[in-house]
């Protein structure tokens, strides 16, 4: 991880899901906060109310930011997120995106 600068632009990863597996997805919930507080992830939305103002919604949405887009990068391949990310396979539809911000 490196310091953040005045010109280092946030990065947040967005995440939609749908849970199929409740017992399943519990646990990668539970073994996902590791990796974010390793890598210094903030949440900025977990679950809380939502609606498709076009496309289709799903059920769960998460926004994490981080300082930059290399530790946003860093976190999502980190064995610690890998190991948590096993348990989520098959148990959620799943859309994941990282995002560099302004």
């Amino acid at each position: 991880m490196r310091g953040r600068d005045q010109d280092t632009a946030k990065a947040y990863i967005i995440a939609s899901v749908d849970v199929n597996d409740s017992e399943a997805y519990a646990r990668y919930a539970a073994l996902a906060p590791e990796a974010m507080k390793k890598y210094g992830a903030r949440v900025l939305a977990r679950g809380g109310r939502s609606e498709a103002l076009e496309g289709t919604a799903r059920g769960r949405n998460v926004i994490l930011e981080f300082d930059d887009y290399e530790t946003a990068q860093a976190y999502y391949h980190s064995v610690e997120y890998q190991n948590a990310r096993a348990h989520r396979i098959g148990a959620a539809d799943f859309h994941m995106t990282l995002v560099e911000g302004v």
